[in-house]
């Protein structure tokens, strides 16, 4: 499962970091649970060598970790070439539905299972950390190359009270940039998401001003414009003058999107890259069933 965790105020100073876990689940008894349709199994090599794998193994989720799971699938059927491997994205809401549904084996999830849910896993969820990567708040203007936001004003953003790119919270930060007279187009999910999770989390800890909470899905101004997947969002940036909307990183530089610089609580403002994001991540505790919290 995959796990995203907001950056809300190291020296990094992205607007949202994701450290992404895959998740599986084992029944009582300790062994692999296979939904069917999927299987797994083996022979030992010939001379005692290491075992060769067989079946297929099907996961969902998380569209933040689908490119990392594309190479890897990729990288592990060059060694294990028996086994086939399948990884659909459809969000991290998904990906935790349908693990406990039993239609994969594996999930990938920008967040841990929540409470209220956690009573339709059978047996025992397992969670296992494997990319760490920033949210970036990528906007679509045309000329302006560097743009810079703090959590207040991201927040007033996207819950609909600054509607115009020329409005002196967003003007008064960037000095010496021309922005526009022009209306802002908010680009959100419209499926469970964990980016959206994050990001709102984010919200909720570094802005206080901020009031619609934090959540898989969030009950957005009307004029919202929803897309499916990180993929989804990046594009309706991409194709709307004005837009701004909050894309993994590894999709907003693959689509060719701008990202602003976000404020940290020194008062820097920072670029998302995977330095930055490491940075966040760095002095986490991690625990005992893998999962943590960049700080």
């Amino acid at each position: 499962m995959q796990l995203r965790y907001r950056k809300q105020a190291t020296a990094a100073g992205v607007a949202a970091v994701a450290l992404t876990l895959t998740l599986g689940a084992c029944s009582s008894s300790g062994t692999s649970s296979a939904p069917s349709g999927g299987s797994s199994g083996g022979t030992a090599a010939a001379g005692g060598g290491s075992a060769k794998l067989s079946g297929t193994l099907n996961g969902s989720g998380s569209s933040f970790q689908l490119s990392f799971q594309q190479a890897a699938i990729q990288a592990f059927k060059s060694v294990q070439s028996g086994l086939t491997v399948n990884y659909g994205g459809g969000g991290s809401g998904k990906g935790r539905t349908d693990l406990a549904s039993g239609v994969v084996q594996y999930a990938g999830s920008d967040s841990t299972i929540p409470a209220a849910d956690q009573s339709q896993f059978k047996g025992t969820v397992l969670y296992f950390p494997v990319v760490i990567g920033p949210i970036s708040v990528a906007y679509n203007l045309s000329g302006v190359t560097t743009l810079k936001l703090t959590a207040t004003v991201i927040a007033d953003i996207f819950q609909g009270k600054i509607t115009n790119w020329n409005n002196s919270a967003i003007t008064s930060i960037n000095s010496g940039v021309t922005l526009p007279n022009q209306a802002i187009t908010i680009a959100v999910r419209s499926d469970s998401s964990g980016t959206t999770q994050n990001f709102s989390l984010f919200l909720e800890k570094a802005a206080p001003n901020w009031t619609l909470g934090s959540s898989s899905t969030i009950k957005w101004p009307g004029t919202a414009r929803a897309g499916n997947g990180n993929g989804g969002v990046a594009q309706i940036v991409k194709s709307t003058p004005g837009a701004i909307g909050y894309v993994d990183y590894s999709d907003a530089k693959a689509t060719g999107l701008s990202s602003a610089e976000v404020q940290n609580k020194s008062g820097n403002y920072v670029a998302p890259s995977p330095e930055s994001a490491t940075a966040a991540a760095d002095g986490t505790t991690v625990e005992p069933n893998l999962t943590f919290h960049a700080v």
